[in-house]
């Protein structure tokens, strides 16, 4: 792409937009107008601001042309399409303004009268039976960033082959030819909708009826005490809406972030991954007998908890350990309760921890694994509809699922699990710190860990392309002194086998992921973020105690990071 040409073509945009390019240094220039914004199964997203390669209403039109095009294809006539957004800067403003494209081009939307959750999204895009959906968030992502995801007729996240067939339509768009309809004119002609109240009672009703231990919930309605933060986002009203409706009588939210807030004041970044952004609940929690501390991301799903050690001292858990929370809750009281259905299964990703495939096998339950990504836990889910029963799903990334009328990663769901899991383990004299020692006592001490490099711009895009090519042609053939026995390239979809010198292939899509197995058990996974300038790093391993199983993670990612920089 000429970049400068293209910068030159913007100018003549608008008053605003040659106000904010006109003062750009040609590096800036150039970064912003190097290449489209790129359009994949996770949708766009970008930094916001004008240019080719930034979030702003002439990229969101222009995908969205792509994507009406797309559906007039694929979906024939009478197509419509479900929107949501979150409470980043100018979420509302994109929003509307897919909308009223859509609307030119035939295609009826509806879209939430106020700022709701992603999955709020798929299950709208499900109760209405739309064709797609479309979601304006950059989940957790700094304030700087907003993005554009896509949901399927199911309200899964696309696929590759509906990405890939959206992004080739989107590409014949040209900006100069992009129409969209008058906000009135669209009302009057029955084309922009508004999503009726009673799709978000029915939702809250199904979230209500994932409940499993009565008792429980009874015992934690007047005894149960939790902090919530939603993180200035989209939380706020679902999650205390379901905790309030089932009975929790103590529920304190904090009130420096209740409010929606584009700025994420009081926060560096909004990610319930980061201690940091639990700073205000711990202090409140200081002050008060608090049981636990629960914050949702901005488009409320991923949730991050806070719980009590055995000195009393609060520390955050990791997205792993509060999905082996849950599956092994789970679990347990459906098969104590005789509530366990045939044929149930539970899905993880590649990258999450592997005490849940010794909790699956112990209660006979089939656990499958997918790439990174809840769209591939989605996918799974529709795949086995008829056949199997889906119990759960979850990412290391803070995200998990329960039940199947929505089909995406859903932290109204997941806070309200948590509340009674929480309410069981008080019940019997234990915090939920107990009965993840108990756990790992069981299973065995498994810990994870993360390193992200951050790499910007086209200097850093070929930075994080070299590091894996690297890794590829000059794999380690040990780390600390433990043999690497297998190699999973999940790009050439060929996993080797070092010890007996033999090749298979990997039965999932291709991914840009390279997977070195040990000989003790131990796992790292390098891959690129998909959604941020980052490359990452998972180390998982499993030791004779909690310290033990950290050292060895610390070890293996000091080793790594001594060949990657």
């Amino acid at each position: 792409m000429d970049y400068m040409k293209m910068y030159n073509k913007w100018l003549t945009f608008g008053d605003d937009v040659k106000k904010e390019l006109s003062n750009l240094d040609d590096e800036e220039i150039k970064d912003r107008f190097y290449k489209e914004l790129e359009f994949g199964t996770g949708g766009l997203r970008g930094i916001i601001g004008f240019g080719t390669n930034r979030m702003n209403i002439y990229t969101v039109r222009k995908a969205t042309l792509g994507l009406a095009n797309y559906i007039m294809k694929n979906s024939g006539k009478n197509a419509s399409v479900a929107i949501a957004y979150d409470s980043r800067k100018y979420s509302d403003v994109f929003a509307r303004e897919s909308a009223l494209v859509l609307n030119a081009k035939g295609i009826k939307t509806y879209i939430y009268k106020e700022l709701k959750p992603t999955p709020m999204l798929s299950f709208a895009v499900r109760n209405l039976k739309a064709s797609a959906g479309i979601v304006i968030t950059a989940s957790h992502n700094p304030k700087e960033y907003n993005g554009y995801k896509v949901y399927w007729n199911d309200g899964g996240q696309i696929t590759e082959e509906h990405a890939a067939g959206i992004s080739n339509e989107i590409n014949k768009v040209q900006y100069e030819n992009i129409e969209f309809m008058d906000y009135n004119d669209a009302v009057k002609k029955g084309l922009y909708n508004f999503i009726p109240d009673s799709v978000e009672d029915e939702y809250i009703e199904l979230v209500k009826k994932l409940s499993i231990n009565k008792e429980a919930i009874d015992y934690g309605k007047d005894n149960l005490k939790v902090i919530y933060t939603p993180l200035h986002g989209t939380g706020n009203k679902p999650v205390r809406r379901v905790l309030r409706e089932l009975g929790y009588k103590n529920i304190e939210v904090v009130k420096e972030q209740e409010l929606p807030d584009s700025n994420f004041s009081t926060v560096k970044y909004p990610n319930p991954e980061d201690p940091e952004v639990f700073g205000i609940a711990l202090k409140m929690a200081k002050n008060e007998d608090v049981d636990l501390i629960i914050g949702t991301d901005p488009d409320c799903d991923r949730v991050g908890i806070v719980v009590k050690d055995k000195d009393g001292n609060f520390g955050v858990l990791t997205g792993n350990q509060t999905g082996t929370l849950l599956t092994y809750y789970v679990l347990s009281q459906l098969k104590e309760l005789g509530k366990m259905p045939n044929n149930p299964f539970v899905v993880k990703t590649i990258v999450t921890t592997e005490i849940a495939r010794k909790i699956c096998d112990d209660f006979g339950v089939e656990i499958i694994d997918v790439l990174t990504g809840f769209k591939y836990i989605g996918e799974k889910i529709k795949e086995n509809e008829g056949k199997k029963n889906f119990i759960i799903g979850f990412e290391e990334s803070y995200g998990y699922l329960l039940g199947n009328f929505v089909r995406d990663k859903d932290a109204v769901i997941a806070s309200s699990l948590i509340c009674e899991m929480a309410a069981y383990y008080k019940k019997k004299g234990l915090s939920l710190y107990d009965a993840l020692i108990n756990i790992y006592e069981k299973y065995g001490y498994y810990r994870e860990g993360l390193k992200s490099l951050t790499m910007k711009g086209i200097e850093g895009t070929q930075r994080i392309n070299s590091i894996m090519e690297n890794l590829r042609i000059n794999t380690p053939k040990e780390l600390c002194g433990i043999k690497v026995i297998k190699v999973k390239d999940y790009l050439s979809k060929i996993e080797r086998d070092i010890i007996h010198n033999d090749e298979k292939n990997i039965e999932l899509p291709k991914s840009n992921v390279i997977q070195l197995c040990f000989e003790d058990g131990s796992l790292v996974t390098a891959r690129p973020s998909g959604t941020e300038p980052k490359i990452k790093f998972y180390f998982a391993c499993c030791g004779k105690s909690l310290k033990d199983a950290e050292e060895k993670v610390d070890k293996l990612e000091e080793a790594l990071m001594k060949i990657v920089e």
